[in-house]
């Protein structure tokens, strides 16, 4: 089992600036995705979740470079250690301890720094201030 590494807030932070790139790209590239997706869907007046990657390709090849470019985007994110967790909003956590629990920095693209944080369970929804909880944790030590 690999265990996946945790980042401080400096190393999540030193990655944003290539976060913003990669996010600007993935959401251009998603857009002409689901436009030729939509296409396929009118062409074969099939529901999209019934074709297959392939098959979608087969019908329209020029998608295949979108596609690539969406893999390895993704993938590149992936090696880093980030969970990509939406690409309509641009949400990014990195796993990390903070005041010797484990929690997820996040990140919404646009955020020109971290400022959030919360537990696994609890998602975007539960997102708490980050700053206010470091300086208390500075504080209590």
């Amino acid at each position: 089992m690999v265990k996946e590494p945790l980042f401080t807030i400096e190393e999540a932070n030193a990655l944003i600036p290539r976060l913003e790139l990669i996010m600007s790209k993935l959401q251009r590239q998603s857009v002409a995705l689901r436009e030729g997706l939509g296409e396929v869907a009118q062409q074969t007046e099939q529901p999209l979740e019934d074709l297959t990657t392939a098959q979608i390709l087969e019908l329209r090849p020029q998608l295949r470079p979108v596609v690539e470019e969406l893999e390895g985007l993704i993938g590149d994110l992936e090696s880093w250690g980030v969970q990509m967790k939406g690409l309509e909003l641009g949400l990014i956590d990195f796993p990390a301890l903070l005041n010797g629990e484990p929690v997820l920095l996040c990140w919404q693209y646009g955020e020109k720094e971290l400022g959030y944080y919360h537990t696994a369970d609890a998602g975007f929804a539960g997102r708490k201030p980050l700053h206010a909880d470091v300086e208390r944790s500075r504080v209590l030590q």
